[in-house]
């Protein structure tokens, strides 16, 4: 983890000024409002994709809160990321009903095709597979959920179809 801006990565969004004229307003428009950490953090993941180091760094010091309490934030909630997530993301529900009708087949199925771990994205940044807790669609186990779209009863012999679909999407 940084503790201050010294040492920033090149492809950092805080070095890219268009991104961090957004950074910047998001910081200003919001800084004053109660809870402004999260609506910040919120708004920042929403608008750049990701909370680098360097931008939790950044917002510590516009927010006046220690880099400690951004980063505590950013690394307790899961839906927070520190890296570029792939343009479509497939997350599988491993909670007990998910885990118990196999989704670890699935899950090895994702790993085979597309030959990343869950939390990372594909060389092309079109894939990025994560595990979440449960979805509440246990009904429908085991279920995927494809960018926001819940997928349920999937099979490990039906899973590819799914990346074709997306590869499709984008060709």
């Amino acid at each position: 983890m940084l503790k201050t801006l010294e040492k920033i990565p090149v492809d950092d969004p805080i070095n890219d000024h268009a991104q961090r004229v957004i950074i910047d307003r998001i910081i200003e428009e919001n800084k004053t409002l109660p809870g402004a950490t999260m609506v910040v953090l919120n708004r920042l993941q929403e608008a750049i994709g990701f909370i680098s180091p360097a931008m939790q760094v950044y917002v510590a010091k516009g927010l006046g809160e220690p880099v400690s309490r951004i980063h505590g934030v950013v690394s307790f909630y899961s839906f927070f990321t520190t890296t570029p997530r792939g343009k479509h993301t497939i997350k599988f529900c491993v909670g007990t009903a998910c885990y118990v009708s196999g989704i670890n087949q699935i899950v090895e199925k994702a790993r085979q095709i597309l030959g990343i771990e869950p939390g990372e994205t594909t060389e092309d940044g079109l894939i990025t597979i994560e595990l979440c807790r449960c979805v509440g669609a246990c009904s429908q186990a085991p279920v995927i959920v494809v960018n926001e779209e819940f997928v349920g009863r999937v099979k490990p012999n039906r899973f590819p179809k799914t990346i074709q679909d997306l590869k499709s999407k984008e060709a």
